[in-house]
């Protein structure tokens, strides 16, 4: 691995690390997401305070620093680990964004728009997991936390690509992490 796929991967985590809950939120006039409601600064939270159109914008920001980069990435034909490495990078500045404190959202736009970059059939099968729970549960972490389990799955029947699933499965379990307190509402059924 050369300068340059380093320097990629660190300018990964940086756009990851731009927060869209945040920005989108100050440029329509709102307040901080992380101020209220969750104190998320994801789609979901936002949705739930201000409203469809923050929510919207905010899923598509941190769904597009996980697509792009990596999409970079695959255009420049560089290795598959360096690739997800790059997509990997996103996601840990989404999670612990450098321009925020480290305190950042849960991951599951970012993680998506990796998943469409590396693939457009692992993206789909994972989106379409997490929008069909969604429709049917009416649950936004379950749906997040049933798509993004299943994405290693999905990328070893898929692609094949061993180090893809590895660090996919090292996504999906700080994830999961970051979804303790939905988990442990979800077992005590107090869950939104």
């Amino acid at each position: 691995m050369g300068w340059l796929d380093l320097a990629v991967i660190f300018g990964a985590y940086f756009i990851g690390s731009i927060s869209s809950a945040i920005i989108v939120c100050k440029i329509m006039g709102f307040d901080d997401p992380r101020e209220d409601g969750s104190g998320n600064p994801g789609a979901t939270n936002v949705k739930r305070l201000y409203g469809n159109k923050a929510a919207a914008i905010t899923l598509a920001g941190d769904s597009l620093k996980g697509f792009l980069p990596v999409l970079f990435a695959s255009l420049m034909n560089w290795s598959p680990l360096v690739v997800f490495l790059v997509g990997f990078a996103a996601f840990i500045g989404h999670l612990y964004p450098i321009f925020f404190g480290f305190k950042g959202g849960k991951g599951v736009a970012t993680m998506m728009g990796v998943m469409v970059g590396l693939s457009l059939p692992i993206g789909l099968a994972v989106v379409g997991t997490w929008l069909f729970v969604a429709k049917v549960l009416k649950i936004s972490s379950v749906s997040a936390l049933i798509a993004t389990a299943l994405a290693p799955i999905y990328i070893y029947f898929l692609d094949g690509d061993i180090s893809w699933v590895v660090l996919t499965i090292a996504m999906t379990a700080m994830l999961f992490w970051r979804h303790k307190l939905n988990i442990k509402k979800l077992l005590k059924g107090t869950e939104d």
